[in-house]
């Protein structure tokens, strides 16, 4: 059952200004989710429809359409500016 990750481009312009090793982990991530979306340490956030992974100190924050089998990244962000 694979899904299928959506990324705004604001976020690849994001991701492509990262040094190379936080890119690889983040990148390693993303594309796990389109194989399970929520992967043993994700977490559904309380104030919102949306769940977060967490990747060293980074947080990706994203939706899943389960009927359509999407899954849509809201956010990547550092852990002290992900819940802003």
């Amino acid at each position: 059952m694979t899904y299928r990750v959506i990324t705004p481009k604001r976020l690849i312009k994001w991701l492509d200004e990262l040094p190379d090793r936080d890119f690889e982990r983040l990148d390693e991530k993303v594309k796990a989710l389109a194989e399970n979306p929520r992967p043993h340490g994700a977490k559904k956030l309380s104030d919102r429809d949306s769940y977060r992974v967490r990747v060293g100190d980074y947080r990706i924050i994203y939706d899943i359409d389960d009927d359509a089998k999407l899954v849509t990244l809201r956010d990547i962000s550092h852990r002290k500016d992900a819940y802003r």
